[in-house]
């Protein structure tokens, strides 16, 4: 008798990188968040402007009760430094994935404060490895800015490259991710 899959849960799980705990989003990070993007240079080449912390609120729980899509998962985490190896440190960015079938779009953001110190690459490095073997994601997708430098570096850090493709004037970025062997 064939078996399907069972569709990812609508909350993801969490994951760790050397440096960084990826926690599964939660309305209760707003606040701390509203503060970690308040820079109105983070949105230049995005568009839109530093949130305030009840209408980041509002948009976590949106994000939280999941797409409307059943075929769709709408995976965010917060990122949050461990100070020492340790948990508690303080919650410097996020990166998101809408996961559809084994393709996923996925995004990231550092606060100003934080950035050049490579938690972006290694928050996207992380949530590709992740994607591919908690996930069931073959695809990875990520839309960028020509000129947002930066963001291309994180791109070809967690291994996706440039294609002919465009989209809102962002260039498509893709790569095909393999699961990690069965031990």
């Amino acid at each position: 008798m064939p078996t399907t899959a069972a569709p990812p849960p609508i909350t993801p799980p969490r994951f760790t990188t050397a440096r960084l705990d990826a926690l599964p989003l939660d309305p209760a990070y707003a606040e701390e968040m509203a503060a970690v993007l308040a820079d109105p240079a983070l949105y230049g080449f995005t568009g839109g402007e530093p949130p305030v912390p009840a209408a980041l609120r509002a948009r976590y729980e949106r994000q939280c009760a999941g797409s409307p899509d059943p075929g769709e998962r709408w995976w965010n985490w917060v990122l949050r430094v461990r100070e020492d190896g340790e948990a508690g440190g303080e919650l410097v960015g996020y990166v998101q994935a809408t996961v559809r079938g084994s393709r996923a779009e996925i995004a990231w953001v550092v606060g100003t404060p934080w950035q050049g110190r490579g938690y972006a690459s290694e928050a996207a490095q992380g949530l590709a490895a992740h994607l591919a073997s908690a996930g069931g994601v073959r695809e990875l997708v990520a839309h960028i800015h020509p000129d947002h430098a930066a963001s291309a570096a994180v791109a070809l850090a967690a291994g996706l490259g440039p294609t002919g493709e465009w989209e809102d004037g962002e260039r498509r970025w893709a790569a095909s991710v393999t699961p990690p062997p069965v031990p």
